[in-house]
């Protein structure tokens, strides 16, 4: 499938040519077909709004998107903020609070609090994703901002979504997550807020956020969804609720892939396939 899915993004890759891009086509093809790993940035930062629809504008537009990358950095060295010892996803995190003007002082910085890690783990994600550190900014940066500014209002309730679908799926497990007292408990944070940053594998990660990115949340439901089918076993077999959060924090890596392909097909049969799908 993902072979066939491939082909068929080489087949339409003239689309990448078109001057200026198709948003809806591009969006739309994304939630359909994994996006093959050459494509895979370019259409992030397009999608993102971190390069124009307008092709022939992308270098220019890619020289000030550098530029302003390297003035905030400077700003942060010469306040003091970073050093060469500074770990980059903390230089990413000062960045993005320089520039959104919620930079502590120097005097204030305190531990990462829980809306920090989000942005770190989404951060370490991100910088295995993408090897240039301009364009690992500007994606982490788009990415948790678009995120927010489109779905802030639908993370709450997808944990309700998530029994839904999990009723019409296998509800013998939904019932023991109830009578264990796990399901309040269950990591929605790291699923839904961090949009499984440091659950699964970036091989894996990197076609759940295709998803994301192209407009689409409701995929981190039935990605979260097919986790819980997958370890159905497992999970019956444990009734304290610690036991299982525990288990799910630290999901077995091997078939992650498969996890993520049956997750996209659920998604595909319970919401269809038509772009931003929330």
């Amino acid at each position: 499938m993902r072979r066939l899915a491939s082909e068929e993004w080489r087949r339409r890759s003239h689309w990448m040519k078109d001057n200026p891009l198709d948003l809806e086509k591009l969006s739309t093809f994304s939630q359909r077909f994994p996006l093959p790993s050459m494509y895979r940035v370019h259409v992030w930062k397009v999608l993102l709004g971190i390069l124009p629809p307008h092709s022939d504008s992308h270098t220019l537009v890619g020289g000030y998107r550098k530029e302003q990358y390297e003035d905030v950095l400077e700003a942060l060295e010469v306040m003091r903020y970073i050093n060469f010892s500074t770990p980059s996803t903390h230089i990413y995190l000062r960045m993005f609070q320089l520039e959104s003007q919620v930079l502590p002082r120097c005097s204030e910085i305190t531990p990462p609090d829980e809306e920090n890690e989000d942005f770190l783990s989404i951060s370490r994600a991100m910088e295995e994703i993408v090897d240039d550190p301009v364009d690992c900014y500007w994606l982490i940066k788009c990415f948790i901002s678009q995120f927010h500014t489109k779905f802030g209002d639908s993370i709450p309730h997808l944990p309700k979504s998530l029994e839904h679908y999990l009723s019409q799926e296998e509800p013998r497990l939904l019932s023991h997550l109830r009578n264990s007292a796990a399901l309040s408990q269950l990591p929605y944070s790291l699923w839904f807020r961090r949009c499984f940053a440091g659950c699964l594998p970036e091989s894996s990660l990197q076609r759940v956020w295709d998803k994301v990115v192209s407009g689409s949340c409701k995929i981190l439901v039935f990605v979260a969804l097919e986790i819980l089918l997958n370890h159905k076993i497992m999970l019956m077999g444990i009734n304290r609720p610690e036991g299982i959060v525990k288990f799910l924090c630290n999901i077995p890596q091997e078939n992650t892939d498969a996890i993520v392909t049956k997750a996209i097909d659920l998604w595909h049969k319970h919401c269809g396939t038509l772009a931003h799908t929330s």
